[in-house]
């Protein structure tokens, strides 16, 4: 989303309030000792937090932050927790406390909801649901949920959009971007952080939480993805009553995967959960590249057989092939602690800054990782790890990848889990294996030769129209294609595949 002029000014009228909230939570003192920013900016900072900071202010950076967001409303507690992705920007530590920043709010009226209900299906409720329970089980700030049972008798959770929230997360949205912008002219230091990228993509995020269709298709595609897996069961949805601002879907009975003593109790194997869930995550993020993005512990439930059930897909993360075999080489390096290795992947990638030597980096790499290698994880924070590499982008000019933000974050949330249901888990050894099978699938003859086939394929259908905008720049007149043209296209975008695929 790009704002105009006039929106720009209009957020900029906000700013005494939010810089209100940010003083008296304590942030701004925090915000103060942020090298990446100017040194005139780090001075008001520390002056207006000395003047306006609450008695009662929180000394936790990430606390203080998360308090202030509370306050200002929905849109900036969904900011707080994209911006948990940014350990390289907020550091480790409120990075991993912005991560569970929980988002719940009072409960609009069951008067409303009923209504609400009617009016996207078109007809009375008591047409589609045989019983509708009033109280929602849950209230955030995007939507509530309320448990409710089809003509049919099918068992379904209701969720419906708050109202008023699209214009409310606009209006947040729009500030968020003039203040990125204005941070990056203020601070060019910043724009190596790609701000600008991280609020259109927190923007796109926010667009997909507001259309439930979207959330619908998002569980649809998880389910075909997960189908042939073993341990895992992704929640129906009922398609014909579901629509932008009304999701119906399976309701799920079950224990939230961090209540281990529940658990215990009721018969399940911890170590078998804990196998199935790295199992699970693993191959959303490599083999299918399209993972969910916002598991924290109420919203993973393991049911009576012991099965795996995700809830909610309103933020799911994507990758593609490209940044999966980067980050497949790249645990593989850091499982086998070959440091070395680790920096000449940031280098072939155009990761790295100019002129910046390997050995140093990798020594950086080495200093981090190494003293928690092999460890359990209930002695080690992987995601502290994780944020303090990316903290080394200052000193090496690593330019930050947008694309894993969202992962970042959801192995953050997928190691706060994983730390409370088995302490004694090595998450680095259950991911070595799965790593050495991925990594052995993908560089096999026949994906090698399946993959360049299929880029060749797409070449041959783009290259005609990247030459003739080529040709359209360079010369006044355009040139008649010829009809023999879509097959001299195929044979070289054939063999250039194969000349890249022998060499």
């Amino acid at each position: 989303m790009r704002a105009s002029g006039w929106q720009i000014l209009l957020a900029m009228l906000r700013l005494p309030v939010i810089a209100w909230h940010l003083g008296r939570a304590g942030t701004l003192g925090h915000m103060s000792q942020i090298t990446l920013l100017p040194g005139w900016m780090r001075r008001i900072c520390s002056l207006v937090d000395k003047l306006i900071r609450s008695r009662g202010a929180r000394r936790d950076a990430g606390s203080a932050l998360a308090e202030a967001l509370i306050r200002l409303g929905p849109g900036f507690i969904k900011f707080g927790q994209a911006l948990a992705t940014r350990a390289d920007l907020i550091g480790p530590q409120m990075a991993h406390s912005l991560s569970f920043l929980q988002d719940r709010l009072p409960a609009f009226s069951p008067n409303l909801a009923r209504r609400q209900v009617a009016r996207e299906a078109g007809r009375p409720l008591d047409d589609i649901f045989r019983r509708f329970d009033d109280v929602p089980v849950a209230a955030a700030s995007i939507a509530q949920v309320h448990y409710a049972e089809l003509v049919d008798g099918r068992q379904v959770a209701v969720k419906l959009l708050r109202p008023g929230i699209r214009r409310l997360m606009q209006s947040d949205t729009t500030l968020f971007y003039s203040l990125a912008r204005i941070l990056e002219w203020l601070a060019p230091n910043l724009q190596r952080l790609k701000l600008v990228t991280a609020v259109d993509q927190f923007t796109q995020i926010s667009d997909f939480e507001l259309d439930f269709r979207l959330e619908a298709a998002a569980a649809g595609k998880l389910a075909d993805n997960m189908a042939d897996d073993d341990g895992i069961h992704v929640p129906w949805v009922d398609l014909e009553h579901t629509t932008a601002a009304m999701l119906v879907i399976e309701w799920i009975e079950g224990i939230r995967i961090d209540d281990v003593d529940a658990l215990t109790a009721a018969g399940h194997d911890i170590e078998s959960i804990t196998e199935v869930a790295a199992r699970c995550f693993f191959n959303q993020v490599f083999r299918d590249g399209f993972f969910h993005a916002d598991m924290h512990p109420g919203n993973i439930f393991i049911a009576a057989d012991g099965t795996l059930v995700p809830i909610d897909f309103g933020i799911m993360g994507h990758l593609d092939f490209a940044d999966r075999l980067f980050l497949a080489r790249l645990l593989t390096a850091m499982i086998e602690r070959d440091y070395d290795a680790v920096a000449r992947l940031h280098a072939d990638a155009g990761m790295l800054g100019e002129n910046v030597p390997l050995t140093p980096f990798a020594q950086s790499i080495r200093a981090v990782a190494e003293p928690v290698m092999g460890k359990p994880l209930g002695e080690v924070s992987l995601g502290t790890v994780l944020g303090q590499i990316f903290q080394l982008s200052g000193r090496f000019a690593i330019d930050v990848q947008p694309q894993f933000n969202l992962l970042q974050k959801t192995m953050m949330m997928a190691e706060g889990v994983a730390r409370q249901l088995n302490p004694e888990a090595n998450m680095w050894m259950l991911a070595r294996p799965l790593a050495s099978q991925w990594m052995r699938d993908q560089a096999s003859f026949a994906k090698r030769a399946e993959d360049l086939f299929e880029g060749a394929m797409m070449l041959a259908a783009r290259l005609p129209r990247i030459l003739s905008a080529l040709e359209a720049r360079q010369e006044p007149t355009p040139v008649p294609v010829k009809s023999s043209w879509p097959f001299v296209t195929t044979l070289v975008a054939l063999a250039v595949a194969f000349a890249v695929f022998f060499t």
